[in-house]
């Protein structure tokens, strides 16, 4: 029996971060792996397996707006040991399916269940924070998540090699079995040595205006609707570039591989000590400047053409770094800058419908690119550095309609929304 920490701290924040690491192993094996993974355990053709797997996603689509309510209303641990328990049972089916309705129940509760996590999981790290006994900020903690997101998603990518390399059903089969014992694990974890401190507000009855006063936030859905441009840029980084490199650039097969590795180890090895020093700086003009170099970095591509593969690769290195210190920045400070502008009572519902800008930039990001690159190689990367241009200028504009306290982490607690 773990005993309980005193009122107001917080516990596990190492069992926190590693749970989110784990989540994004799975995810970040499974997202490339899914296909072939059906296409070499199944009987599903290539076609309707497509079919599938979209209608399973798009049925997820509304979770965020039931798990902010339900997070408000219960805490957010129990949701994200619930998300990740959706996740174990999906990935168990998913070594036992055999048909397209087998494959689409599996791939719906996995669905679920990721879009859960995620749209639960930054509102107990912003829980945590509030009573962390070392006295580390909101931002370093959520720089800290996104470090771990990074580690894990770059491990996954690794993984997803080593499988189709191996290509036999059998170890497709245990790989989701592993992935399937992570995922339980990591919810016990979580269960046991988690406990959130702070101060937020009652729990048992949601905040009495709920979606209709978050509906009526009006710089809230700005931040929303801006932080779908970072998010695009952020998706564009792993979705364009081996396509940039193959077909414009004219690259080795393996340079692709390299520059994402090396971005994402500078993400997972750099976010602790850019986090710890983001609260001496406003949040809105961190996440500015997060547009910046994501701009910078949309032009460089542009312009970027065929060279031979040394100076090729030393090129497009010091291009990604931009967008690498513009990772680095813009994810703690902007689920931050969200976490803080939420009345306390409605956290929850404020950061579930924050997810909502990665959920609509997943969705337009590979039409956004390939449609343009189809007119011309620099014609994405043209559109993209107006957009994050335009979507820095309107954060800033934000300031003077945001919580001061959510602007500036040096103000001193206030009210949100």
């Amino acid at each position: 029996m773990v005993p309980n920490p005193p009122p107001g701290r917080s516990r596990g924040g190492a069992v926190l971060v590693a749970a989110l690491t784990v989540d994004s192993l799975g995810n970040g094996l499974f997202l490339p792996l899914s296909l072939v993974f059906f296409l070499r355990t199944t009987d599903v053709e290539l076609g309707p397996l497509g079919l599938l797997l979209t209608v399973a996603n798009a049925v997820a689509l509304p979770v965020p707006v039931w798990v902010g309510a339900l997070v408000d209303r219960v805490g957010a641990r129990p949701v994200v040991v619930a998300a990740q328990l959706a996740q174990a049972a999906g990935f168990l089916a998913y070594a036992h399916v055999t048909s397209a309705a087998g494959v689409l129940a599996a791939a719906t509760v996995v669905a679920v269940g990721v879009r859960a996590f995620w749209s639960a999981v930054f509102t107990l790290v912003a829980d945590h924070a509030d009573g962390d006994p070392s006295g580390r900020s909101a931002d370093a903690w959520f720089s800290l998540a996104n470090g771990a997101r990074t580690a894990g998603l770059a491990a996954g990518g690794l993984l997803t090699g080593v499988v189709v390399g191996d290509g036999r059903a059998g170890t497709y089969r245990a790989v989701a079995l592993a992935a399937a014992a992570g995922f339980a694990l990591a919810a016990a974890l979580i269960a046991v040595f988690v406990r959130t401190g702070g101060t937020r507000g009652s729990r048992g009855a949601a905040p009495a205006g709920g979606y209709r006063d978050l509906v009526r936030d009006r710089p809230f859905l700005a931040l929303v609707v801006l932080n779908t441009v970072f998010a695009l840029a952020s998706l564009l980084l792993g979705l364009a570039l081996p396509t940039v490199v193959q077909r414009h650039l004219l690259g080795p097969a393996w340079l692709t591989a390299a520059v994402l590795a090396g971005n994402a180890a500078l993400v997972a090895a750099l976010a602790a000590p850019v986090g710890a020093r983001l609260p001496r700086h406003r949040r809105t003009r961190v996440v500015a400047l997060a547009a910046a170099l994501w701009t910078l970095w949309a032009l460089a591509l542009a312009v970027l053409g065929p060279a031979a593969a040394v100076p090729l690769a030393v090129a497009l290195a010091a291009v990604t770094l931009l967008a690498t210190a513009a990772e680095l920045l813009h994810a703690p400070a902007s689920t931050a800058l969200a976490s803080a502008t939420a009345p306390p009572a409605a956290r929850g519902r404020y950061l579930a419908s924050f997810q909502y800008s990665f959920a609509v930039a997943s969705l337009v990001a590979p039409a956004f690119f390939t449609t343009l690159f189809a007119v011309d190689a620099a014609a994405p990367w043209l559109a993209l550095a107006v957009l994050t241009a335009l979507a820095g200028a309107g954060t800033l504009r934000l300031e003077r309609t945001l919580p001061s306290s959510a602007v500036d982490p040096r103000a001193g607690p206030g009210t949100g929304g």
